[in-house]
């Protein structure tokens, strides 16, 4: 895993990260995180489609066409020989003074990407795993995948910390998503779902759920739920990024329906898997 993607150059990895670069010192970027699958990206357009959707939210220019970066990121993967894992994509808005405002339009994006090996966490799809609930403090435009993460790292700790493969947010009485993962829960055989607003990322494993749920005939509701509804439910899951689909059986000190994954989220996992299949061997 030598080589990384630098603007559109594939290069030998060494430091390149200058000390005024805006993403390390503000935060001023974006990313995304690509699963790979038997050497296949898997929905690399939806990812670049996000991609391109943060980067004008924040009014950031894309330093490489999208054609291009996409034809790059399959190049790097191939180059780098990865069959399993992420490819670890960053812009930001570039090397310029220190200045809270934006820079000048000649200081010119950056963008870095990179591969990484990573196994699927199969005893925990296959069991399931507990997660513990915190207090959602992030700011108000989770939509954008933005590299300022430190909320999501305080609840991804606590999580760790207590044996949990997750921390599942709330705002008030509000359950949102999680520490890196988007929380469906099933009640009387649908799903629900916090709607795709501000509060959340719309996930791409989340948008293929929809897909998957569709052609299995379940109904998914994007709607609110509370966190005693939460604790209630007769299933609850999560899933993100090479994270995929993981059940969730205990959530702090509660038990979620029997302890053991559902039948519904047993149904969804086949069908994804079914999807991974179908992508290695195209």
């Amino acid at each position: 895993m030598g080589k990384i993607l630098f603007n559109d150059t594939i290069i030998e990895r060494k430091k390149i990260i200058d000390i005024e670069d805006r993403g390390y010192q503000f935060g001023d970027g974006i990313y995304e995180v690509i699963g790979v699958y038997g050497g296949k990206l898997f929905m690399l357009d939806e990812h670049l489609e996000r991609l391109e959707r943060s980067a004008k939210e924040l009014q950031l220019a894309l330093p490489v066409r999208l054609t291009i970066l996409k034809e790059k990121i399959v190049e790097l993967v191939s180059t780098n020989g990865l069959h399993e894992g992420v490819v670890y994509l960053q812009i930001s808005r570039g090397v310029a003074e220190r200045w809270h405002q934006f820079p000048s339009d000649d200081v010119t994006p950056v963008l870095v990407a990179y591969t990484k090996v990573e196994e699927t966490l199969s005893d925990a799809e296959n069991h399931g795993a507990k997660a513990v609930l915190t207090e959602d403090i992030r700011w108000l435009r989770c939509d954008i995948k933005t590299l300022n993460l430190l909320p999501n790292v305080l609840a991804k700790q606590k999580a760790i910390e207590n044996n949990a493969v997750e921390a599942i947010l709330h705002r008030g009485d509000i359950i949102t998503e999680a520490s890196a993962s988007n929380v469906f829960i099933v009640k009387s055989g649908e799903l629900y779902t916090h709607p795709a607003d501000n509060y959340i990322l719309n996930g791409i494993t989340r948008r293929k759920i929809f897909a998957l749920c569709e052609k299995l005939n379940m109904k998914v509701n994007e709607e609110t739920f509370t966190v005693a509804e939460l604790l209630r439910a007769d299933e609850v899951f999560v899933t993100a990024t090479k994270l995929d689909i993981i059940p969730i059986i205990k959530v702090d000190d509660t038990i979620i329906g029997d302890g053991k994954p559902g039948d519904i989220v047993r149904n969804i996992v086949e069908a994804y898997r079914h999807s991974i299949q179908e992508l290695v061997s195209d």
